[in-house]
């Protein structure tokens, strides 16, 4: 046993001398395309902090709980985890390659043993003995690949750098998951408002047309005014009924996004506000580019950089020979006519060397592949940076541009409405005429569908640089936080988007 000691640590040592022989792999990290500064307005004064509670900002807890709703129904969400707890097993099973295997063997048997004699003679018979023997075996047995090369390792890095991905994905899905939901909120909300714009436009008209009607049969208005006014109110009627349309549409279809039933949901909608502003767009740009790199997608594509440089060094140690240690400690006992007899056996080796000879070229061909993987992964990652760049740039951009907007049109609602009801009043007393009226009356819903048009523009911009940001999410944020993804997704978007 001393001598098999002194034999295991000699082997260990040699394998461990052996094992700083890795190859060279290509940059694990590569150089982005991050500007210097943004070159539009950043929100809420350029605070990063601001965006990990975006959501909150609105004081809407309807929203909140509609996203929340939303992210434990997904499926994408649900698929993002499973991607992750898969990760995390190839990363377990790269990381155990590294390390010595170690089996345990047991095994019994039965049989007989003995010899035969034969007389000559009509007498004669044969003569046969056996003894019956029971054969007890149990052992360990192991096996190590000595990672020469460096092989073992980069497959193992590629694991985890996939892991790391498969995690930030995760949160990737989360923050999409938000967006969507919170743009077919406001998506809701808008198209309220507008068919309140629409019923009232459509109430308007009809009375209009009545009070036609009546003058009419009466003979004081021409009979051509009468139809122009009611041809006004049926096209009023019929907006009205596309605008209901639309809107049960809409409804429906944040009701698949949250899962909650389609009369729960209208309840809550109704107790709720019907309109709330946002948040106030600062214009400073103190906070660096590279922020963007908090981005999910972002860090997934870096990381895929990882992964690929890691696959090109397992390729490549392919190419070189291979080392593997192997060992077994048994026992085995005979069982003979109530006779015990055990014996006790070990081996260390055979320590084998498998150089590749000759492969047609397969393992080159397998190593250029992987580096052309390498260099597709880094052009993918710079062309995700310049997009995520280009996103957040043109939300601010949207974001800036319909908040300056919002005051002309609030001003030409007002004004176009105080005209139409002066305009009104002198139809009344006959100073106007019936077109006069309609062409105020289509000015104003003009205006006021404008308003609407861009309210929901302006949320649509926010919802977008809510999404180009990463959704307040952190490269940094530990790692142990992926482990209860798979059972509380719903949970932490509450605290986390």
């Amino acid at each position: 046993m001393r001598r098999l000691r002194l034999k295991l640590m000699a082997a260990l040592c040699l394998g461990i001398g052996l094992m700083g022989c890795s190859l060279t792999r290509p940059p694990a990290q590569v150089e982005a395309p991050f500007p210097a500064q943004w070159h539009a307005p950043l929100p809420h004064g350029g605070s990063l902090a601001s965006l990990a509670d975006w959501w909150r900002q609105l004081d809407d807890p309807l929203l909140v709980e509609l996203i929340a709703a939303a992210e434990a129904a997904s499926p994408n969400i649900a698929s993002a985890a499973a991607r992750v707890a898969e990760a995390r097993s190839t990363r377990v099973q790269a990381g155990a390659a590294l390390l010595p295997s170690l089996d345990g063997t047991a095994s019994a048997s039965r049989g007989t043993s003995g010899f035969a004699s034969s007389g000559g003679g009509s007498n004669s018979s044969n003569l046969s003995a056996s003894t019956p023997i029971t054969t007890l075996q149990a052992g360990l047995q192991s096996k190590w690949e000595i990672d020469l090369f460096g092989r073992l390792r980069a497959d193992r890095d590629a694991a985890e750098a996939k892991q790391n991905s498969a995690n930030a994905k995760w949160h990737d899905a989360r923050v999409a998951v938000a967006a969507e939901t919170a743009n077919a909120y406001f998506a809701e909300r808008a198209c309220q408002q507008q068919l309140r714009v629409s019923e009232s436009d459509a109430h308007s008209r009809s009375e209009t047309a009545r009070l036609n009607d009546l003058s009419a049969k009466a003979g004081f208005t021409a009979p051509a005014d009468a139809a122009l006014a009611r041809a006004s109110a049926s096209d009023a009627s019929g907006r009205l009924t596309q605008q209901r349309a639309q809107c049960a549409v809409q409804r429906k279809a944040l009701v698949a996004l949250s899962g909650i039933d389609e009369t729960t949901l209208e309840q809550k909608l109704a107790a709720a506000p019907a309109q709330r502003a946002l948040p106030a767009v600062g214009s400073i740009a103190s906070v660096p580019a590279e922020a963007i790199s908090q981005r999910p997608d972002v860090y997934a594509a870096e990381l895929g950089v990882a992964s690929a440089s890691a696959d090109v060094g397992s390729a490549e140690a392919e190419r070189y020979p291979k080392l593997t240690l192997s060992g077994s400690i048994g026992r085995t006992q005979y069982r003979v006519s109530g006779v015990h007899q055990s014996l006790e056996t070990w081996t260390v080796g055979p320590l084998s060397l498998t150089v590749p000879l000759l492969d047609g070229g397969a393992r080159r061909a397998n190593t250029d592949a992987a580096k052309a993987r390498y260099a597709e992964a880094v052009s993918l990652y710079r062309a995700n940076v310049r997009q995520a760049v280009r996103e957040v740039e043109e939300a601010l951009v949207n974001l800036d541009a319909t908040d300056a907007r919002t005051t002309d049109a609030d001003a030409a609602v007002k004004n176009y409405q105080a005209s139409f009801d002066a305009t009104q009043a002198r139809y009344s007393s006959g100073l106007a005429s019936l077109f006069e009226l309609e062409d105020s009356r289509r000015t104003l819903f003009s205006a006021q569908t404008a308003r609407v048009s861009l309210q929901r523009e302006r949320t649509e911009a926010w919802v977008a640089l809510y999404r180009s940001m990463g959704g307040g999410w952190s490269r940094s944020a530990p790692s142990s936080e992926s482990s209860s993804m798979t059972t509380t997704p719903a949970t932490q978007v509450a605290t986390s988007p």
